[in-house]
């Protein structure tokens, strides 16, 4: 049987020096890094990094309701849990402008009700626990605690697709550094970065998660809420000539 024929050869780095131009070049005096190298010769690659980042903030809502047959009864009563839960915030860290309150007064038949709705951001999840712990306990079933919602600022987002791009870079250059390595070569300034594709995606796609998100617990609904990003670019490096012993056995 006949052997199957091998694959195309992919050239990526260019090491013969192009045709002189027409005019005369200008004399450059080698420096360290050996003589310099003559025009044309770079070393083409592509390079590739993905990066993944929890998310930054948790929103919780925190619902209470009252009724009574005097509505300033009803209101008092869901003004004091209201305080109760601003101050147990507050003394844990969570600044005033994190916290917003929605409030709903009605008058159900011979009963007035009213209805409150506070909704707390927080950037750190260990103080989150720590508030909702502590509502549980000493408010118990007279509110009810939403699970916490995880996302992302846009901050965040931006800084993650920043630093993947950086990490696809550096990847690219360390790999045409070790291309002209492999040739005694030392690699010149960069001749051009192109960014060639970004991908960006979230979500946990293990399949042993709960498909209902009600049952999910804390760290699956962290998992749920990551943020993932990959980058390709392509780049051209000039190729300097000879590498520098010193510099190889450094």
């Amino acid at each position: 049987m006949a052997l199957p024929a091998p694959p195309p050869a992919r050239v990526f780095a260019e090491l013969i020096p192009a045709q002189a131009p027409t005019s005369v070049p200008i004399p450059v005096s080698a420096g360290r890094g050996g003589p310099p190298a003559p025009p044309g010769r770079e070393v083409h690659v592509s390079g590739s990094a993905e990066l993944s980042a929890g998310p930054d903030r948790a929103r919780v809502s925190v619902r209470l309701g009252s009724r009574k047959e005097a509505a300033g009864a009803a209101r008092s009563s869901v003004t004091r849990r209201l305080e109760y839960i601003a101050q147990s915030a507050r003394q844990r860290g969570v600044p005033a402008e994190d916290m917003t309150v929605m409030e709903d007064f009605s008058r159900v038949e011979n009963a007035y009700h009213m209805e409150a709705e506070v909704c707390i951001v927080f950037s750190d999840f260990g103080k989150m626990q720590d508030v909702c712990n502590l509502l549980t306990e000493k408010l118990g079933t007279s509110v009810t605690i939403s699970p916490p919602h995880f996302y992302h600022t846009p901050e965040a987002a931006a800084t993650l697709r920043r630093q993947v791009c950086v990490a696809a870079v550096g990847n690219t250059r360390c790999k045409a550094q070790e291309v002209c390595r492999l040739f005694g070569q030392a690699l010149g300034k960069p001749l051009l970065i192109r960014e060639e594709e970004t991908k960006e995606w979230g979500g946990h796609l293990d399949s042993h998660l709960s498909t209902s998100p009600e049952s999910l617990t804390l760290q699956e609904r962290i998992q749920n809420a990551t943020a993932y990003a990959s980058c390709r670019v392509f780049a051209v490096f000039e190729i300097k000539g000879k590498e520098n012993r010193r510099n190889k056995l450094l």
